[in-house]
């Protein structure tokens, strides 16, 4: 039976991090920590598709929240984060996807690192307005992902992302084969960009969405 796409990332658990930032250097992470500052007091977090904690930790360390719901597709980079979080009284782990969300969970910001380039068009559509459903008014969607150039890209950009949507599209099953145009997706919620910064060329971008 092949793995399904959500949890296929079990795989490549043992080896992401350090392939990624033999690739991308600190990139991946720098992204990630630009939009900790608009993150509130006492906040309802959603964290997901974190993988092995990283971001969790970082979270926990450079914010005050109330309660953070970590959730997660790959088992085993579930329990990676388990493994390295140091506040557990205020994190729920939840082996699943959006589709694991109560109807009645409602978050202040809800934070999507490297995981909307994994999905094609609808499954993409599915999980943005299940997540768009649990997020409060005047709540945050920060995002941090690989963005697709506005205008022509370069080639080194083509042949990266070609190479990363084919292996992981191997190992790890990921059915999207190009680079979203995310603006559309977040327009068609009625998502307005507040703010963003850019890294690694501008190949890799955050930014900070508001209901």
């Amino acid at each position: 039976m092949p793995t399904p796409p959500d949890s296929g990332f079990d795989r490549v658990a043992a080896f992401y991090d350090p392939l990624a930032r033999l690739v991308f250097g600190s990139s991946l992470q720098r992204a990630q920590l630009w939009l900790l500052p608009f993150i509130p007091d006492d906040a309802t977090i959603l964290i997901i598709g974190g993988g092995s904690g990283w971001l969790l930790q970082q979270v926990l360390i450079q914010t005050s929240p109330k309660h953070i719901l970590y959730v997660e597709a790959s088992e085993k980079m579930l329990q990676k984060a388990r493994q390295q979080t140091s506040a557990p009284s205020i994190v729920t782990f939840r082996h699943g996807t959006e589709a694991s969300l109560q109807p009645d969970e409602q978050f202040d910001v809800i934070i999507t690192p490297f995981i909307l380039d994994l999905y094609p068009e609808p499954r993409l559509t599915q999980l943005m307005h299940r997540l768009h459903a649990a997020l409060r008014p005047k709540g945050l969607w920060l995002f941090a992902d690989f963005w697709p150039a506005e205008q022509k890209p370069p080639m080194w950009q083509k042949l990266l992302a070609k190479s990363m949507y084919l292996f992981f599209g191997l190992l790890s099953n990921v059915q999207a084969r190009h680079l979203p145009n995310y603006s559309l997706y977040f327009d068609d919620l009625g998502l307005q960009e507040k703010d963003s910064a850019s890294f690694y060329g501008g190949f890799v971008q955050a930014k900070v969405f508001k209901s």
